[in-house]
């Protein structure tokens, strides 16, 4: 296979997914959530970040966790299943440190309680972050209010930030999560890039990975906007393939027609 380092001179292979956080690139929806993060942590209150597959809600999830200290933030990450609240709990029960030991759920969420209390005493905040919640079961919805809440509703007890498809603003809205989402202070939807963003996009891309001059033409630019409906993870295929097919005709910048033929390898 080419090597598009070789092909057009670039430090690293473009459009990596494992770019580092101070190189991201500055989506339009980004500021917005990192606000209403930084809100939500502060008052140990919800925050929920959505958009369709790919929008970068993981990226956003990565960017905010960067800016916490981890001498002052203990990150808790799940990556949610569909699994039941049993399940659920024991994932955060492992991310403590604490295997657990009981099948349990309410000697479970006891003891999940007294860790975050004890995390919380040594001057530290815990903060739960949960990908993919759109997977979770609304009987989960219905309970997660008793975890990050002390008893009678005295104090708060751990922020939580929910990322997911669109579909997990429906499961919030269902009558049995009322008691939960009741709690969210701050709602994000990230949507798909608009053409002039999207030419902004491959530009920073190129430029992070050493590329001088504009590789791709306005033609081009327009076939991955139109291809990927402005989503990144799409995006980001389009153009690395476009740019494998420009590479192996030994041409200077990437036309629509490149970009045509890595469409073709793609669902």
């Amino acid at each position: 296979m080419i090597a598009l380092t070789h092909a057009f001179g670039f430090s690293s292979e473009p459009f990596a997914q494992d770019i580092p956080v101070d190189k991201l690139f500055s989506l339009p929806g980004l500021k917005g959530f990192l606000d209403r993060f930084d809100y939500a942590v502060h008052i140990g209150a919800v925050s929920v970040i959505t958009g369709e597959v790919g929008s970068g809600k993981s990226t956003s999830l990565r960017a905010a966790a960067a800016r916490l200290h981890p001498s002052q933030y203990t990150i808790i990450p799940v990556v949610a299943t569909s699994g039941s609240v049993l399940e659920f709990l024991r994932q955060i029960s492992l991310e403590l440190g604490a295997p657990p030991t009981s099948n349990s759920i309410s000697r479970l969420m006891r003891t999940i309680r007294e860790i975050l209390s004890n995390v919380t005493s040594k001057k530290q905040r815990p903060i739960i972050m949960v990908d993919e919640a759109h997977l979770m079961r609304l009987e989960l919805f219905s309970q997660l209010h008793a975890l990050i809440q002390l008893p009678f509703d005295s104090k708060p007890l751990v922020p939580l930030i929910l990322s997911g498809q669109n579909l997990l603003v429906d499961r919030l809205l269902y009558h049995t999560s009322r008691p939960f989402s009741s709690r969210i202070v701050g709602r994000t939807l990230l949507q798909g890039l608009k053409l002039d963003d999207m030419k902004q996009y491959l530009q920073h891309h190129l430029q992070v990975v050493g590329a001088t001059g504009d590789l791709f033409g306005e033609e081009a630019v327009m076939a991955i906007h139109q291809s990927s409906a402005g989503l990144l993870r799409r995006a980001n295929h389009l153009a690395r393939g476009a740019l494998l097919a420009a590479a192996s005709e030994e041409a200077p910048i990437v036309s629509a027609e490149h970009v045509r033929i890595a469409a073709t390898e793609l669902f």
